[in-house]
């Protein structure tokens, strides 16, 4: 694997066309596609339209190709990936799997999607509190009681950017069941689900991943699979589908017979499959120390310019998003935008984020505008 060091950036930028007209630093909303990313959902297209389902099987292997990638990018096994197209899609599937384990423990932090997915089910959630920002794997311990099982929480935080330390929460978690909203982190950041002890874990494809809405992929554990039966089933979630029996049911046991009930979105698993293909070639801690390094260049800028950084900044909570404070919000990110930097709208400010793509010049383009 190659070192940040000796990385060609600049080749590697050229591949996500978005570069050549703006600083876009907007990936925690949703990243750009690269040319390649961008040619496999439209291939789909392509064959589809010329040839009707001639190339089902094959769709069917290269979907095949794509969970086999996907789980080598979190250390995980094929049969416990399942093929998502978002976030929610996940986080309810992971839900159906640990609807009878308890209380849930998370953060007041979170996306919504990490806690309200549990509330609909009528499951408690306690909100264990931040402080400065961040959250401390211990106040995680203390907030468990004999009623909680499960402990569900973002591994970068969309709201200021904080990042968790996950090995130390897998270790944190005793006989609860760890869930991972992996959204703001799945593509920038390094993820073991094994070394981790992480139990379950999700994330949409159109963010950090880099391949577009309608993509996302869902990891449950071969344990929790075991214990746990689907809710919601679909034709293809049986042993034998073409076998059309409709008298009786023999469900597979795998995370696909759970995620993925019916015909494929292919166009969005092949998306998905290049752009990990391609994340998996620059290199998953390449990248995380590509985008941290321009992230502190990002907010050593920010500081000499006088700006006042939300963001949790330490070397171990840091992640690849920061989010500055500003007056009038929506116009100055309406500015910055004609200027041609790209950056999220927030209620305290703006969100800016480095991703493996971005350069020196971004973070220039960007202070330069504010100015």
């Amino acid at each position: 694997m190659t070192t940040e060091t000796q990385t060609d950036w600049a080749t590697i930028r050229s591949k996500f066309p978005v570069t050549n007209k703006v600083a876009y630093l907007n990936t925690a909303a949703a990243g750009p596609l690269s040319r390649a990313t961008s040619e496999a959902g439209a291939g789909y297209y392509q064959q589809m339209m010329a040839d009707g389902d001639f190339h089902w099987d094959e769709w069917l292997a290269k979907r095949e190709e794509v969970r086999r990638s996907v789980a080598r990018f979190i250390n995980a096994e094929p049969d416990e990936i399942g093929l998502t197209t978002n976030t929610s899609s996940g986080m309810n599937l992971i839900v159906d799997a640990l609807q009878e384990r308890g209380d849930v423990i998370s953060c007041d932090l979170e996306f919504p999607v990490t806690t309200i997915t549990w509330m609909h089910r009528q499951i408690p959630v306690h909100l264990v509190k931040n402080v400065a920002g961040e959250m401390d794997p211990s106040d995680i311990r203390r907030a468990m009681t004999r009623t909680t099982g499960i402990i569900s929480l973002s591994h970068v935080q969309y709201s200021n950017g904080f990042r968790s330390d996950l090995a130390h929460l897998g270790l944190e978690k005793g006989n609860h069941a760890l869930v991972i909203n992996a959204s703001q982190s799945a593509g920038v950041f390094e993820i073991d689900v094994k070394q981790m002890k992480i139990d379950a874990l999700c994330a949409t494809g159109h963010k950090w991943m880099l391949s577009g809405y309608g993509s996302g992929f869902v990891y449950i554990s071969r344990e929790l699979l075991s214990e746990t039966k689907p809710r919601a089933i679909g034709w293809l979630s049986v042993e034998d589908p073409y076998g059309v029996r409709n008298s009786e049911v023999h469900l597979r046991s795998d995370a696909s017979a759970r995620a993925e009930l019916g015909c494929p979105h292919f166009a969005g698993i092949f998306a998905l499959g290049t752009s990990v293909d391609f994340l998996l070639g620059v290199g998953t801690a390449n990248i995380q120390e590509r985008a941290l390094t321009i992230n502190r260049l990002l907010t050593d800028r920010l500081d000499e310019a006088g700006f006042k950084v939300l963001s949790p900044l330490s070397d171990g909570s840091r992640s690849a998003e920061t989010l500055v404070a500003i007056e009038n919000p929506p116009l100055v990110v309406a500015k910055l935008a004609e200027r041609g930097a790209i950056v999220t709208e927030k209620p305290e400010g703006f969100r800016v984020a480095t991703d493996f793509f971005n350069n020196e010049q971004d973070i220039d383009r960007l202070i330069e505008a504010l100015k």
